[in-house]
């Protein structure tokens, strides 16, 4: 595995610096696009790495994967009610599907639908915030892990649209908690700030039908895990998630701090990192080390 991994580092070496940082989001705007590792974690817990895989980073979007489980851990299934399983087909934060349907978000993994999970973990914890840290911090055995103030009040200052479209849920009754502290909370877990390494050992539950080694106990039930990968299969990548099952065949989650993580079923986990990113928000090293992965070992699912 070590030397597959050399082999695709030297592959897309050259085109480190491709692409564009998330400078939308000003803490963002500053950081070194000249970064890639990667991480592999199988299910017996051995960690294979490359590059600067130990490199902490803004884990963004990937924080609603963790978040989404977090709430089915504490609701039964009455939460698809209120959020559904299918995919947009628009940009991650557009409001018109969010009208057209009533105040339910086509999925947990459009920012409406990111919304509407944290107001669901809102209303369970009493300091939802740190729930998610610790949950973060359980999962990849990683203690040090934290939420960077900069970052998130950075966000917190941009966050009109995602007002918008909590206020837009609130007013067709599907949003319970007040808004300002909700998005507070939203931004707090994107700007969780985690390694290659540590997201690869924190997914790895989904690889492995819902038990976590790291945390040494079963987080979702293996159907529920099943329902976490479709929902990444098909809705994981923003606006490139057709194009990412065609050319790496592998649920999977980005976010616009240039992660990504990856799921093999029965296998391994996955997480590459890579903060220039293409049009959609996906890193461009990221998708092209996966897509060489992919192709070199037949990973996969379809």
């Amino acid at each position: 595995m070590q030397s597959l991994l050399d082999a695709i580092y030297e592959e897309i070496k050259p085109m480190l610096g491709q692409g564009k940082v998330a400078d939308y989001i000003p803490a963002l705007a500053s950081v070194d696009p000249f970064q890639f590792g990667i991480a592999i974690c199988d299910n017996n817990g051995e960690i294979t790495q490359v590059g600067n895989a130990n490199t902490a980073f803004s884990i963004q979007s990937i924080s609603k994967v963790f978040n989404l489980v977090l709430a089915m851990t504490h609701y039964d299934d009455n939460l698809w009610q209120r959020v559904g399983c299918e995919p947009s087909g628009l940009p991650f934060n557009s409001l018109v599907q969010l009208e057209y349907e009533n105040g339910i978000p086509r999925n947990p993994f459009i920012n409406a639908g990111a919304l509407l999970i944290s107001d669901i973990v809102q209303s369970r914890f009493a300091s939802p915030q740190l729930a998610m840290r610790d949950f973060v911090r359980t999962l990849s055995g990683n203690t040090e892990i934290h939420s960077n103030p900069v970052v998130a009040d950075s966000e917190y200052a941009h966050r009109d649209r995602n007002a918008a479209m909590a206020y837009l849920m609130r007013d067709y009754k599907n949003f319970d908690n007040e808004v300002e502290d909700v998005l507070s909370s939203y931004f707090f877990n994107c700007a969780l700030e985690m390694s290659c390494v540590d997201l690869a050992r924190a997914i790895n539950f989904l690889a492995n039908r819902g038990y976590s080694l790291m945390a040494q106990k079963q987080i979702l039930t293996p159907d529920q895990s099943r329902q976490v990968n479709a929902l990444l299969a098909t809705s994981g990548m923003y606006d490139e998630a057709g194009s990412f099952a065609f050319n790496v065949g592998l649920p999977g989650k980005s976010g616009v701090g240039g992660g990504i993580v990856a799921v093999v079923p029965g296998r391994f986990s996955i997480c590459v990192f890579s903060p220039a990113l293409n049009k959609v928000g996906n890193s461009v090293l990221g998708v092209a080390a996966l897509e060489s992965l992919s192709k070199r070992i037949g990973w996969s699912v379809y």
